[in-house]
């Protein structure tokens, strides 16, 4: 039963990290990257579809994405979409592509992104306590409805503090590597 829980609750630790580091692939860095444009939706034919459903992406240079819609009336509603979005930058439309220059980052910029970084990390510790908290009510429970004893179920809540532990280091981990990623000039 304490094995059961243990295993439940550091799988869905696994999916809390795995869920900020897709967070953390959203920021910005100073290098183009496609997955910036994860969160974006656009209006098409009167519904919200993600962008990564409309168009392809291709990353000529450090700083260009072009951005090539499957149907080309939906470029106007593409281009509405990013400017719109907090990415920063402004969309150019050459009739049958989507230009968008990332402009260099100033530091104001990127300690704003290193605290959007820091607010996901903490997000995602904030998971990972919720997991903790949800498993240890479920270990007091055998405790309290005598299905295990007291030793066994304190054995079982101090192999999820370490568990929680591991999961919270490895969020700080991925935080600190972004942050040296985003203040790299």
């Amino acid at each position: 039963m304490i094995e059961e829980t243990l295993k439940d609750a550091k799988v869905k630790m696994e999916k809390a990290i795995a869920a900020t580091k897709e967070e953390f692939a959203t920021i910005r860095t100073g290098r183009a990257n496609a997955n910036m444009f994860d969160g974006i939706m656009v209006e098409y034919y009167g519904t919200p579809t993600p962008l990564k459903q409309l168009a392809s992406f291709n990353i000529p240079e450090a700083r260009t994405i072009i951005i090539q819609p499957f149907d080309k009336g939906s470029s106007q509603d593409i281009i509405h979409a990013i400017a719109e979005s907090d990415l920063g930058v402004t969309p150019t439309d050459d009739g049958k592509t989507i230009r968008v220059v990332l402009p260099a980052l100033t530091e104001d910029r990127r300690k704003e992104y290193v605290k959007m970084a820091k607010t996901k990390a903490e997000d995602g510790r904030v998971s990972i306590r919720g997991i903790r908290r949800k498993a240890k009510d479920e270990l007091e429970s055998f405790k309290k409805d005598k299905v295990l004893g007291e030793d066994e179920v304190e054995r079982g809540e101090k192999e999820l503090e370490n568990i929680t532990k591991q999961f919270t280091d490895e969020i700080d981990k991925l935080l600190a590597g972004k942050e040296s990623e985003l203040m790299t000039v």
